[in-house]
């Protein structure tokens, strides 16, 4: 394992990597206090060798790096590649690609939702791995041997979790089902955080085109100031206080202050000015111009025929074994109820063959649970 400090170590290495159908890859990162990632350590492997990149070494030009990740020839293996995506869409405005997610695969296969790295390891090839730096400072220098001997390991043990899950997935047929997944992961629009878009990421269930219009401006309005000043979005405004703010819509200092989610005198602050600003273009917006908000369509037992399908779900993922959270979410579900058309993933592709048609069936009475010799099986029904 070689520790690459500098610019000419790092495209000698990656130029030898790119030789590679196949590498590993791991990022470490900080964003604690930031909105921005902080790269740090960057770890990378070939059937030949692996390393370990000081990404804030003084001078090193991480083009090389960049360029690897978008060379079409070599796939590059992460797991729970996310985040590691977004942060070099932030620094290089590139997506890595092709890539294959060690996470997403394992859920495919059955080996439940989001499981974690370290476990995978252990299942797969029976190591278990060291978790004493996991929650390690990794902008501090110097790192010390037993910091690079746990990055290291992130890529070596990928390695053998890729080979196993892949060769799982071919024999089983499912190797285009992981394939869908990853155009998802590797769009762009995964990782553009317009800031016009920031309410997309609330869970807030406004219910009027009011509390939108409002969610929206102060949803775009904290997005801007966290980005301007590369703090992480809690530290301007938590969740639970913006959507406090769409559902009553202060429009002055004073009927700010009423509200509890936010502290004794944050009214006064200019960030309390520029909340109520927010609100009041949000209230000025023509509502034809929202987006719709969706709502169940005439059925007043939605909530019942959603715990039908979190039924009929969990019958699904241990019938085929794959993790429930990779076929629908409750979000998909509730969606399901409202609309048979709704855009889900559920009713796309593989998950539809697999669940989407059978819950459309038990929505419209095609299809019924019933218990027999103390199981829960399906029932057709004419």
């Amino acid at each position: 394992m070689d520790l690459i400090t500098t610019s000419a170590e790092l495209a000698s290495v990656c130029a030898r990597l790119a030789r590679h159908p196949v590498i590993t890859v791991d990022t470490e990162f900080l964003r604690e206090t930031t909105y921005y990632p902080l790269l740090c350590v960057i770890q990378l492997a070939s059937p030949d060798e692996a390393v370990v990149v000081d990404a804030l070494a003084g001078g090193i030009d991480l083009k090389p790096f960049f360029a690897l990740m978008s060379n079409e020839s070599v796939l590059k293996v992460f797991h729970a590649a996310r985040q590691d995506i977004e942060i070099i869409w932030h620094q290089a405005g590139l997506i890595p690609h092709p890539v294959f997610d060690t996470q997403v695969a394992a859920m495919v296969l059955g080996h439940g939702d989001s499981i974690a790295y370290d476990a995978l390891v252990e299942r797969i090839t029976g190591h278990r791995p060291d978790k004493t730096h996991r929650f390690t400072d990794w902008s501090r220098r110097p790192l010390t041997a037993e910091q690079l001997e746990y990055a290291v390991a992130d890529v070596t043990h990928l390695r053998d979790v890729f080979a196993a899950l892949d060769a799982d997935l071919s024999k089983r047929g499912r190797s285009d089902w992981v394939s869908e997944e990853m155009e998802v992961l590797t769009s762009p629009k995964t990782y553009d955080f317009h800031p016009e878009r920031a309410w997309e990421r609330l869970k807030s269930r406004v219910r009027k085109p009011k509390d939108l219009a409002v969610l929206m401006e102060v949803a775009a309005w904290r997005e801007q100031e966290a980005q301007s000043r590369n703090i992480p979005r809690s530290r301007v405004l938590k969740d639970d206080a913006v959507g406090d703010i769409a559902i009553h819509a202060p429009s002055s200092p004073e009927r700010l202050a009423t509200l509890r989610s936010l502290p004794k005198g944050f009214e006064r602050s200019q960030w309390g000015a520029d909340i109520v600003a927010a609100v009041q273009r949000g209230l000025a917006r023509d509502p034809r111009t929202l987006p719709r908000i969706e709502k169940p369509r005439n059925n007043s037992n939605g909530a019942a025929t959603v715990e039908l399908l979190k039924v009929l779900l969990r019958m699904t993922s241990e019938r085929h074994a794959v993790a429930s959270k990779v076929i629908a979410t409750v979000d998909d579900l509730e969606r399901i109820v409202a609309d048979d058309e709704a855009d889900v993933g559920a009713l796309h592709g593989w998950r539809r063959e697999l669940f989407g048609e059978a819950a459309l069936a038990l929505k419209h009475g095609r299809l019924a649970l019933a218990i027999e010799k103390g199981r829960v099986v399906r029932v057709e029904r004419a």
